[in-house]
């Protein structure tokens, strides 16, 4: 990938400045949904009457449907405008939080919770993240607003626990939903300083074909895992399936292309080497720290008997961590190249990982866990923005609705492998035994992704991507 142009940033202007606030926020309630509901588990399955499977399948589903419709998000992006597309996912999103705060049982708490909150963070993010791009058109000043946001959506995801312990028990934990609606009406009034910065294109074709193949495939993988404590041959067959619905996938978006015709996805997004290496990153980042924090919560629940506020309290350590480094971005990236980052965030992650599984039975006191939990925030917070920004800095404006979709995509996705296959382990038993064996495979994981984060190439430290000059898009 070509890159040109180095150069110091120049300080934001009043309007990115604006234009930063709800787009930050946004991140952050989306992460933080995805993660609040982790210390409700036993809450929620006594008032629902139901199970800790029950609330585990309501958190994949919501993370999933994002998985799924991120990519569908990023291209109705271009036909509808980014703000249109913006605010109408923060009004199904709001009306999905009301509805989960209300509900009477497990099936309406997944309508609200897992759907209309999934589809609405599907067309909300997306734009988060073009806008983003297309505002900053260096590296370094699209670090600063990259690290703003990431550090805003780690801490949703770090410190959604402890806000929603803290509510389920000083309130209720249907008061955690009501929050969320708040934050989106905050968020719908701040952006009213939102200026979309290309203009939207009506005609532009919708692969509808496409996308329900995208989504089919990456739901029968998930639901896979998730069946594989009950029925190891159901598991296998949504496998099977689901990869041959992606493989459909792929073949249908080539043929489409051959056929001179748009698709959800063009295939030369996969071209480019260093997008896909930074694209495995945000995967693994993701499924290590909502795999973790699933794993973490439930164990302390469940089989430490702690209640919402205690295990919130711990996951104060993530939350430092997240914040230390992820609102050191900007500086880190005129110091360091973006790929030193990411591996130095890997490793510091996977030390955390290992700390978390010696310490859980050396001591008793839950905050023998704080360690290992600071060193994860730290690791995640180091290597988020950077993986970001050179996924998003590797094509041109034209290219920045799909790769968006894409991006937060694999990142959903890798949120909802996390705790599907982290929590798929751990419910088998709820033992001190199962807890190990889903955070040393969270660990394995984890040396997955610092490989990937090895190979990356060598970006010159401040050097503009091909959205903030013309350069050539390489293979």
């Amino acid at each position: 990938m070509a890159m040109a142009d180095t150069g110091a940033s120049t300080p934001p202007s009043v309007a990115q400045r604006r234009i930063l606030a709800p787009l930050a926020l946004a991140q952050f309630i989306c992460s933080f949904a995805g993660s609040n509901m982790n210390v409700m588990i036993n809450d929620i399955s006594e008032d629902l009457d139901t199970t800790v499977q029950g609330v585990q399948v309501a958190i994949t589903i919501f993370l999933l449907v994002m998985a799924a419709l991120m990519i569908p998000g990023g291209k109705l992006t271009d036909r509808y405008g980014r703000k249109r597309c913006f605010l109408a996912g923060l009004t199904v999103y709001g009306i999905g939080a009301l509805l989960s705060a209300v509900s009477p049982g497990l099936g309406v708490l997944i309508l609200g919770n897992s759907i209309l909150e999934g589809v609405g963070t599907a067309l909300l993010i997306p734009p988060v993240y073009i806008l983003t791009t297309l505002l900053f058109d260096d590296m370094t000043s699209r670090a600063r607003a990259f690290g703003v946001i990431m550090a805003l959506g780690g801490i949703g995801a770090a410190a959604g626990p402890l806000i929603g312990g803290l509510i389920t028990s000083w309130i209720s934990w249907r008061a955690a939903f009501v929050f969320q609606a708040l934050i989106i009406v905050l968020i719908i009034v701040l952006s009213r300083h939102i200026e979309d910065p290309l203009p939207p294109d009506p005609t532009r074709p919708f692969d509808t074909v496409g996308a329900v193949l995208s989504a089919t495939g990456l739901v029968l993988i998930v639901m896979g895992i998730l069946a594989a404590d009950n029925n190891l041959w159901l598991m296998t067959g949504l496998l099977v399936l689901g990869a041959l619905t992606l493989l459909w996938f792929f073949r249908f978006v080539r043929a489409r292309e051959s056929a001179g015709k748009e698709p959800l996805l063009s295939t030369s997004l996969f071209r480019n080497r260093t997008s896909n290496l930074g694209l495995i990153t945000q995967n693994i980042q993701w499924l290590l720290l909502m795999g973790s924090s699933f794993t973490v919560a439930a164990y302390l629940q469940v089989v430490r008997g702690y209640d919402a506020i205690a295990t919130g309290v711990i996951f104060t350590a993530a939350t430092l961590g997240l914040l230390a480094t992820s609102l050191a971005a900007e500086r880190l990236a005129r110091r360091r190249p973006q790929r030193t980052l990411i591996i130095a965030g890997f490793a510091v992650a996977i030390a955390g990982v290992v700390v978390l599984i010696a310490m859980v039975n050396s001591f008793s006191s839950p905050w023998a866990f704080a360690p290992g939990l600071l060193l994860l925030g730290l690791g995640l917070g180091l290597m988020l923005t950077p993986s970001v920004n050179i996924v998003q800095s590797s094509f041109p404006q034209d290219r920045q609705g799909e790769i968006s979709g894409l991006s937060r995509s694999v990142s959903n996705l890798g949120s909802s492998l996390g705790t599907a296959v982290a929590g798929t382990i751990l419910v088998a038993g709820f033992t001190t035994r199962s807890y190990a064996a889903a955070m040393v495979t969270l660990a394995v994981l984890g040396v997955i992704g610092l490989i990937a984060a090895a190979l990356l190439p060598g970006i010159p430290v401040g050097a503009r991507g091909p959205v903030g000059s013309q350069a050539r898009n390489d293979g």
